[in-house]
């Protein structure tokens, strides 16, 4: 049966037992109603006049009216007989009252006529008895009859309420788990109903569904597994160690690369959980802790593993596997592939190109350092005096000298900080002395530009925890590039504060600021911001970086371009 006449039949149900207990209650309170109306209509009016006869009875002798009024009552009851005995008892009445009105002064007519009354008023009232069982025998059926009829429609009504939301909610309740089913690529599933109702058109479609897609999926089978051999073939053949585990941590595939590496043997890892592996493997152990750490995620770590005969260099890098479900919103965690990539070649060539500059600088000190004192003689009076073409050209050279020194020293500083030589004494450092020193040291460059240099230390600060000659360096460094880029007749604020347990250096120029798309390169090494004119190695901020981080501190940079800079660089408290 379709379900559209279920529904059908099982409202039109609903609405003809309504209908039928809106009849059949109506038919028996209209019976109800003539009964009660025939009582007062045709017993109860008689009994009401001769009520007013006997009263008018009595006063005839002292109300001349009386006759009348009487008389006026006896007319309506002549008109209200009903009752079997009525009419002639109504017309004993008229006799006798006719009789009275000539001789109004005998007693034993008005006996008769009180006697006539009182027989008419026995028979209404043995008629009203009479109706009163018959309207409580008309109740009674009428309270059978109407729960008879109600019970029925009650059952009738909670058969279709149990059965009829069953038989439309059953089948699509089953025919959605059927579909969960399809969705988690359980192709065998089939649905079964013995129906031939639309549920069983659409399971005949869903079934045929079904068989198209398992079909289709086995006949797709073999193609997968070739791709996933190649895959396999491919991860294993790769240079780097690989590892992929799945959302729940268990190792899935790992390439021969990162078997060599850490000494696993296949069969002793694959399907089981990374951490349980990394039990017995300190290099696992390492690699996984990122993962289980999550929070604390370095991207692409560089690792020192003991490899291929010799100290090699990996760069760690751990890739979340995320992907959209077809028909889904939100995507979804199903693994996690680990990559440590060959990077000893790079790092022996970077060794070696520290090691480069480490001793070129150095053997440009020795040089320079005799060109600086050969000026020196120069510049002495007891040589012999310079005339004023000679004295510009050794000013020149004692500039240019000033300046190959400088990068000379920074390039030293960059070699010893990249091979780790560089050995930093930090203790607790007088505040003032490191600004101070900064300050001094770029006075005079600032007069000639007529630039105040405003210092401003909070007064309950006096100690930092610091390498004193590194960290004046750094803070003299920020000074020298604010004076340098700062316009005439400006003013460059140095500032030191404590926020929590950290002590808060600041250099704020009103200069003209870095243009945004270069902001994040200013601390790369021989950076320079395309376009400026002034002096610079591009060596600077990058030392002054690696001074401040070595000491476990941050140095940070906001400009707005147009408006000037702040240099930012925080160390620990004492």
């Amino acid at each position: 049966m379709k379900i559209k006449t279920k529904l059908n039949i099982g409202v039109g149900l609903l609405f003809m037992m309504i209908l039928v207990l809106s009849v059949l209650s109506g038919w028996y309170i209209n019976q109800l109603k003539k009964d009660t109306n025939n009582i007062l209509k045709a017993n109860y009016n008689t009994l009401q006049y001769s009520r007013n006869m006997l009263l008018a009875l009595e006063e005839v002798n002292s109300d001349p009216l009386a006759f009348d009024v009487f008389e006026k009552h006896l007319e309506k009851q002549r008109k209200n007989v009903t009752e079997p005995g009525e009419k002639e008892a109504t017309e004993k009445i008229v006799t006798h009252f006719g009789v009275l009105k000539k001789n109004p002064e005998n007693s034993a007519l008005k006996s008769s006529i009180r006697k006539d009354l009182t027989e008419l008023m026995q028979l209404n009232m043995a008629a009203i008895q009479h109706k009163s069982s018959i309207a409580d025998d008309t109740a009674q059926n009428a309270i059978t009859m109407i729960s008879i009829v109600g019970m029925l429609c009650f059952i009738m009504a909670f058969i279709l309420m149990v059965n009829l939301p069953s038989n439309i909610a059953d089948p699509i309740r089953q025919l959605t788990v059927s579909i969960k089913q399809i969705a988690n690529q359980n192709y065998k599933e089939r649905v079964h109903f013995e129906s031939s109702s639309e549920f069983g058109e659409l399971a005949r479609s869903f079934n045929t569904m079904a068989e198209k897609i398992q079909e289709f999926s086995e006949s797709k089978i073999e193609k997968i597994l070739k791709g996933k051999k190649r895959i396999e073939t491919l991860i294993d053949n790769m240079s780097d160690p690989v590892i992929g585990i799945d959302e729940n941590r268990k190792i899935l595939f790992i390439n021969d690369e990162a078997l060599t590496i850490t000494g696993l043997k296949r069969e002793n890892c694959l399907g089981k959980l990374i951490q349980d592996v990394a039990v017995t493997n300190d290099l696992v152990r390492t690699i996984i802790k990122d993962i289980i750490e999550s929070e604390n995620r370095t991207k692409n770590e560089v690792m020192k593993i003991y490899a291929y005969g010799k100290e090699s260099y990996f760069e760690k890098d751990i890739v979340d596997i995320n992907i959209l479900p077809t028909g889904e919103q939100s995507t979804q965690f199903i693994g996690q592939v680990i990559m440590l990539h060959n990077v000893t070649p790079l790092k022996e060539l970077d060794v070696a190109k520290t090691n480069f500059i480490g001793t070129v600088s150095h053997e440009f000190k020795t040089p320079i350092s005799s060109i600086k004192m050969g000026l020196q003689l120069l510049e002495n009076d007891k040589v012999g005096p310079l005339n004023p073409d000679q004295l510009n050209l050794v000013n020149g050279i004692k500039d240019d000298t000033n300046r190959l020194l400088k990068i000379t020293g920074e390039l030293l500083d960059i070699a010893q900080l990249e091979s780790g030589s560089i050995k930093l004494n930090i203790k607790p450092s007088k505040i003032s002395d490191i600004v101070d020193y900064a300050t001094e040291a770029n006075r005079a460059s600032a007069e000639q530009k007529n630039i105040r240099l405003i210092t401003r230390i909070d007064s309950d600060l006096k100690l930092v925890s610091a390498d004193l000659e590194k960290t004046s360096w750094v803070l003299n460094n920020l000074l020298s590039n604010a004076v340098r880029y700062s316009y005439e007749n400006s003013e460059i604020i140095i500032e030191v504060k404590r926020e929590t347990d950290k002590i808060i250096f600041s250099v704020t120029d009103t200069g003209q600021g870095i243009q945004p798309q270069y902001v994040s390169k200013v601390f790369e090494r021989y950076f320079r911001i395309p376009g400026t004119k002034k002096e610079g190695t591009g060596l600077g901020l990058s030392i002054s970086k690696e001074f401040i981080e070595t000491q476990g501190g941050t140095l940070k940079v906001k400009s707005e371009y147009g408006g000037g800079s702040i240099f930012t660089f925080e160390l620990s408290a004492v």
